[in-house]
């Protein structure tokens, strides 16, 4: 539910501003996790500032906010084999879905009255259902700001994909920065639109957004493996996460002498099915694998974990970087090649080895990767100065952007680039 204030007055309104956050979630955790992080970093800058993530996750109720932060839960979609969506509620005409969510957002916005709003990665919303509420703001005088991961797709998917849906033209029309979570360095997302150079003064690389483990929950228990060096492998949410998990548990199966022990973390979103067979064979390696299902504060995991076997999303890399964790990537290559794009940059540069399944899914090459683990450069080792630097730059931002004595960006603060 939405936390509701009368406000005091206008200055402290001022002095604590309300921020929106918008992510769609259609699939995965990734945009939860990356809007919870920003969120608790403004309300860590600002303790007297509220900020409401309204999310398409189904499972956003479990996971733990900052105080400030509350969150609005939107009816959920889901993303079939064929790249199409429809309603998680199967009854439910997806048309019909998609109305009651952006009633809901622009609802939220009217409520809550948003200093800023911050849209995660779709320039529009799913099926254009931020529109109403991006005209509501413009408006209202409320500053607009996209937020993008690193790298979105390659550019002969990515162009006709922001044509169709008409995000180019949103973003002229209701945008007044456009931020990149990540550095030119490593992937530049927009570089190939045609809208590129017209938003040139409005973009903004902040850098990657550093992670911290957070504090433990008094009731937590972690598996036996954890008290030992050992290695995470983490589909994320795993709804797509079947090949990674299966290459892992060949390799051990095959090579059963790898000397690190693995824990698998399946993801909320593996198939029932799939996890039990896993779990099967799992068994059959006691000394070798263990596996849980779900771990709403896997950073404590991540940050004891001697190393990493994961696909490659954004979060999962933000948090190679900031735990300073050997890592062996996986990228999946549908249906976007996003993954693909950051895992073999991050190769290229040092930070983590990319094993690609089109080069053959031998087990025998993922044990040598596993053995070969423990003995790779950290990323600290070639990491650049600010490449973790995204939640700094953020916050400063958006005490720019909502400073209504200053209305107006300042110059050399709009040409931030982390390259």
């Amino acid at each position: 539910m939405i936390e509701t204030r009368t406000l005091r007055a206008n200055d402290d309104a001022a002095r604590h501003p309300r921020v929106l956050i918008y992510s769609h979630d259609t699939f995965g955790l990734g945009h939860l996790r990356r809007s919870r992080t920003i969120a608790n970093a403004l309300v860590g800058d600002d303790p007297g500032l509220r900020v409401v993530i309204v999310s398409g996750s189904a499972v956003v109720d479990r996971f733990a906010f900052a105080d400030g932060v509350t969150s609005v839960r939107l009816p959920a979609v889901t993303k079939r084999a064929d790249d199409t969506y429809a309603s998680l509620d199967a009854g439910m005409p997806l048309e019909r879905t998609v109305a009651e969510r952006a009633a809901i957002i622009a609802r939220t916005a009217e409520t809550f009255r948003p200093n800023l709003i911050l849209v995660d990665k779709e320039p529009t919303g799913f099926h254009g259902e931020m529109l109403p509420t991006l005209e509501q703001a413009l408006g209202q005088g409320c500053k607009v700001v996209l937020g993008l991961r690193d790298v979105l797709d390659e550019a002969e998917r990515l162009v006709p994909e922001w044509e169709r849906k008409g995000a180019s033209a949103a973003v002229r029309r209701f945008y007044d920065e456009v931020w990149v979570y990540g550095a030119a360095r490593i992937h530049e997302p927009v570089a190939a639109l045609p809208i590129a150079a017209e938003i040139a003064d409005r973009l903004i690389y902040t850098g990657y957004l550093r992670r911290e483990a957070p504090v433990p929950q008094p009731d937590r228990h972690e598996p036996r493996v954890t008290g030992e060096p050992f290695i995470l492998v983490t589909p994320g949410g795993g709804g797509d996460g079947d090949g990674l998990i299966d290459w892992v548990i060949c390799a051990y199966e095959t090579d059963p002498g790898i000397p690190l022990p693995a824990l698998i973390a399946f993801g909320p979103f593996m198939a029932a099915a799939s996890r039990a067979g896993f779990l099967d064979r799992i068994g059959r390696l006691p000394q070798k694998l263990s596996a849980i299902t779900f771990d709403t504060e896997i950073e404590l995991l991540m940050e004891k974990a001697a190393g990493l076997v994961a696909m490659g999303g954004y979060n999962t890399f933000c948090e190679i970087l900031s735990f300073d964790k050997r890592a062996i990537l996986v990228p999946r290559t549908q249906p976007r090649r996003e993954q693909r794009i950051r895992a073999v940059a991050a190769d290229a540069l040092g930070l983590a080895r990319c094993l690609l399944e089109e080069d053959g899914r031998e087990p025998a090459r993922m044990a040598t990767a596993l053995r070969a683990l423990p003995g790779q450069a950290l990323p600290s080792q070639v990491i650049d100065p600010g490449l973790l630097d995204g939640l700094t730059a953020i916050t400063e931002r958006v005490r720019a952007l909502t400073a209504p004595a200053r209305s107006a960006v300042e110059p050399d603060m709009r040409r931030r680039v982390c390259s």
